[in-house]
């Protein structure tokens, strides 16, 4: 059996510029346990409730300084997207009082001398007002926690448990606009499995998913950065967001990568290009302007992951650098004239 929701004290703001009918709404409200602040005038009030956001107005009408609809219209501006009860105390009850009263942003309008009776169930509905409310908040707020989580569900791969296509194009989008925004260098790799027909052909599909999950858990260990993102766009298609990567280290990341997969060595009986599994991928490499597009990087990779296969295949392509893995090792071993 669900045990009775307990009524929740209440914070409330007392604003009356009489300090004897202030004395007597404290002494009411403190005797049900709620908590009590007071305001002699509109100022004031507006100054304790930004302050300290009650849960509760009573708000007096006739006020030397600014009558009880101004502040209380001040209050409503006070908090925009928020509710605080306000609940107006006057010797006036005639129906232009409570339409004026209701118009300026009240709930509710009692004529004084208020029974304390009156007062305690007004109170007691406040209160069942704010547990509802308060219900509302975690409800919502458990409801965004299971939305994000289905999100993240929603956006991964379910062989490889990297991000699928849609996670890939929300985050290449949202990291060309903070690149953009920052004035830093944003690095897109697009890559694939070379002859991986061959290897289903020759080994079967099963196995040719256990490649994916190998490839796939690599490029998950080289992603180590807390943005770097590893995905799987397609087939045997991977991607790679690497953001603050200039071209420099986007190469470094391709010749890195390359030799973990040699490392690996997975066998491919009937690969043209070694006897292990091997990679082609392409880069691009760009500070991204008003100009630049998540379907723009990915058409410029693609383009260079093409070019990487036109040379040879097991290695990376960079358009900006005119320079493939290959060539740089090369280079670097000093077999380039």
């Amino acid at each position: 059996m669900r045990a009775p929701d307990i009524e929740p004290s209440l914070t409330i703001l007392v604003v009356d510029d009489q300090a004897a009918a202030r004395a007597v709404l404290r002494g009411e409200l403190e005797h049900a346990r709620h908590r009590v602040l007071e305001a002699r005038s509109g100022a004031e009030a507006l100054s304790l409730f930004l302050r300290h956001q009650p849960d509760l107005v009573l708000l007096d009408v006739e006020m030397p300084d600014h009558d009880g609809y101004w502040v209380a219209r001040e209050l409503r501006q006070a908090e925009p997207g928020g509710w605080t009860p306000i609940i107006f105390l006057s010797g006036l009850g005639n129906d232009l009082d409570l339409h004026r009263g209701i118009e300026a942003g009240g709930d509710d309008y009692l004529v004084k001398p208020v029974s304390a009776i009156v007062l305690a169930a007004k109170l007691r509905a406040m209160q069942r007002l704010l547990t509802m409310r308060n219900r509302l908040v975690t409800l919502s707020e458990e409801l965004n926690e299971a939305n994000q989580k289905l999100k993240h569900l929603v956006e991964l791969d379910s062989l490889t448990g990297l991000v699928n296509r849609g996670g890939l194009d929300r985050g290449l989008f949202n990291e060309i606009v903070a690149a953009r925004r920052d004035q830093l260098p944003l690095t897109l790799v697009m890559c694939d499995v070379d002859y991986f027909k061959l290897y289903n052909d020759s080994l079967g599909h099963l196995q040719g998913d256990a490649c994916l999950r190998q490839v796939a858990e690599l490029l998950k260990q080289v992603c180590r950065r807390p943005r770097d993102v590893a995905a799987r766009y397609g087939g045997e298609e991977f991607a790679l967001i690497l953001p603050n990567t200039p071209r420099s280290g986007a190469m470094t990341f391709a010749r890195a990568f390359l030799r973990v997969m040699a490392k690996l060595a997975l066998p491919h009986p009937d690969s043209p290009v070694a006897g292990h599994v091997t990679v082609s991928g392409g880069i691009t490499t760009c500070v991204p302007d008003a100009s630049t597009t998540a379907q723009g990087m990915i058409m410029r990779a693609d383009e260079a992951l093409y070019a990487a296969k036109a040379h040879g295949r097991n290695r990376f392509f960079s358009f900006e650098m005119q320079l493939d893995t290959e060539e740089h090792l090369s280079t670097q071993h000093g077999d380039l004239s």
